[in-house]
């Protein structure tokens, strides 16, 4: 395989960051001249083979790389800060919208089945990510994981899904707190937007709200990394109190009879497919490892952080659904602002303004955190080159990156400012799915593969087994998608990746154990992440689907006109590296 050491490119890295000139979007060679650039296009082919089979190392995406943006980050977050970002970046508007629209459209009661499965996705996800975030403490998250265990350019193909999973995510919850907001003030969340009827049905609700509060919440992620947890973990405090409240509140109003008397109407299939969907409820623990290079203990802090926060939004998670349902029947429950109008219909008009406050708060940590992560990320695959070094720069006084904190929240601004939730949330459950997937594979590949210390065979034996892993998944999926009845068909997907999961474990010998923190069970554990990931994946309805291709095939036009070139002139430029 070929090596990937990695040093700046073209010298030390400009500092400037109100500098927009041609070398701080295009410094690489192939970018010099016409004429370079149609020699790199002629080569497309073999730089991309280079590409693909480049791996970098562990060491050189902590020092080099990370030494690209000019600056260092604070290291000022410890497990307290990470448990409370945790919390923060992940109960929002999924747990305060989502369930109101899945519940009546799709699951039912059931809904809270669909909240257990979405959960032990997340928290399998979040074992897998929380080894390499020990290992691998740098901003670019599973960026980074993968382009240490699968090459650049499957890095690349995720980091595109990276990217747009924080855009709609973020553009998500910002019409969200449209919508609560508007509920705050005995207002229908259309009152507050602008109906634009020349734009399709999905695309026709203009949301100028949601453009303030994301511009309000750049300038706070700008300013300080400590800053934003304090306020984070202070907010997040209140909004775990109110939880609270709507829980104890919720159960003394609670009518057994609305859970129990049709408690799965819509079926199996109603119940996956909410799943899939509430996936966007677990949404932005990923961001947590991001803050790993800002973290000051990361062997202790990371796992207390990560693990600690998905715990405690799993339980509120279920037991709000609980409460939910029990308030009212499952098809009159409002899709818009579940809670809020669950009390109002129970006659405590007053509750809904706490339960409508506590949403706001929640919302505006998610997007708070959600700013912080994804800056991060594409902080780091512009260290790479991937994308303009513009984006690595990081501020010398504030220690924040602040180019790319403000890029990513304008495309979030546009997005929110025209895109219906529903279209949002599907779309960003396909984008996380398919990352957390591959972050399971990473890992496997992380545990039974060093270079020039696994044997041939070994290698042969581990590629046969992660192939059949997927494949089992695979057909599983697309069974439970075309709607294939029966269990036989799916017991054989089970016992088929039952078979290649157990010859991983007995087979092949790991080639590596971690000195710090390891996921435990390996191979079960990442293979069932594996599993349960594509399965979700095969919930999520077609159109969606249509999206994420279209976005893929962008993505794959930038990467082979110009990220492709960029990443390939700046690894050649290093010389000899570390990786293999």
């Amino acid at each position: 395989m070929a090596s990937v050491g990695e040093n700046d490119f073209g010298g030390k890295m400009r500092r400037r960051l109100c500098s927009c000139s041609k070398e701080d979007f295009l410094p690489e060679e192939s970018f010099q001249s016409w004429a370079n650039y149609t020699k790199a296009l002629r080569e497309t082919g073999l730089r991309l083979k280079d590409r693909f089979t480049a791996r970098s190392v562990d060491k050189f995406e902590i020092n080099e790389i990370k030494a690209r943006s000019g600056n260092e980050m604070k290291k000022t977050l410890t497990w307290w800060d990470l448990i409370w970002f945790g919390i923060g970046a992940v109960i929002g508007s999924g747990i305060f919208v989502l369930t109101g629209q899945e519940a009546r459209d799709s699951a039912g009661p059931a809904v809270i089945l669909s909240y257990v499965i979405s959960g032990v996705s997340a928290m399998l996800s979040v074992f897998c990510y929380t080894e390499f975030a020990i290992e691998i403490p740098v901003a670019g998250g599973s960026f980074a994981y993968l382009r240490v265990e699968l090459g650049d350019f499957v890095a690349f193909v995720a980091a595109g899904n990276i990217i747009l999973e924080y855009i709609i995510g973020g553009a998500a919850v910002a019409r969200s707190w449209t919508s609560y907001f508007a509920t705050l003030l005995n207002h229908h969340p259309n009152d507050f937007r602008i109906y634009a009827p020349i734009f399709a049905p999905d695309y026709n609700r203009l949301d100028p709200i949601a453009v303030v509060v994301i511009t309000l919440i750049c300038f706070a992620a700008v300013i300080s990394t400590k800053g934003s947890s304090r306020f984070n973990y202070v907010a997040s405090i209140i909004h775990l109190a109110i939880i609270i409240f709507i829980i104890i509140t919720g159960l003394t109003q609670a009518d057994t009879k609305n859970l129990t008397a049709n408690f799965a109407p819509f079926g199996a299939h109603g119940i996956f497919a909410a799943a899939s969907v509430l996936f966007f409820a677990y949404i932005g623990f990923d961001a947590v490892s991001t803050m790993a290079e800002e973290t000051k203990n990361p062997a202790k802090d990371i796992p207390l952080g990560l693990v600690g926060s998905m715990t405690i939004t799993t339980v509120c998670y279920c037991l709000m659904a609980i409460t939910l349902c029990l308030m009212q029947p499952y098809y009159q429950i409002d899709p818009d602002a579940p809670f809020s109008v669950a009390f109002s219909a129970i006659g405590m008009d007053w509750a809904k303004y706490i339960v409508a406050f506590g949403a706001l708060k929640g919302m505006t940590t998610v997007l708070l955190v959600s700013a912080v992560g994804q800056a991060r990320y594409l902080t780091h695959i512009a260290r790479t080159h991937m994308v303009p070094p513009w984006f690595a720069q990081v501020h010398s006084a504030t220690g924040t990156p602040i180019n790319a904190t403000i890029f990513m929240l304008i495309a979030t601004a546009i997005i929110a400012f025209f895109t219906a939730l529903n279209v949002l949330s599907n779309l960003l459950s396909i984008s996380t799915l398919f990352i957390f997937m591959l972050v399971a594979v990473a890992l496997l590949v992380r545990r039974y593969y060093v270079a020039g210390e696994t044997t041939e065979a070994n290698r042969r034996k581990l590629v046969a087994a992660i192939t059949v892993i997927l494949a089992a998944s695979v057909a599983a999926a697309m069974l439970w998608a075309i709607g294939v009845e029966g269990w036989i068909w799916y017991l054989l997907a089970f016992v088929v990746w039952l078979v290649a999961t157990g010859y991983l474990w007995w087979a092949v010998p790991q080639a590596r154990i971690p000195e710090m923190w390891g996921v435990p069970l390996v191979p079960w554990l990442p293979s069932a992440s594996i599993a349960i990931n594509i399965f979700l994946l095969g919930s999520i309805d077609g159109p969606s689907y249509m999206r994420f291709a279209i976005w893929s095939l962008l993505l794959l036009v930038y990467y082979f006109f110009f990220g492709l070139h960029a990443s390939y002139d700046t690894a050649k430029a290093a010389g000899a590296g570390a990786g293999v």
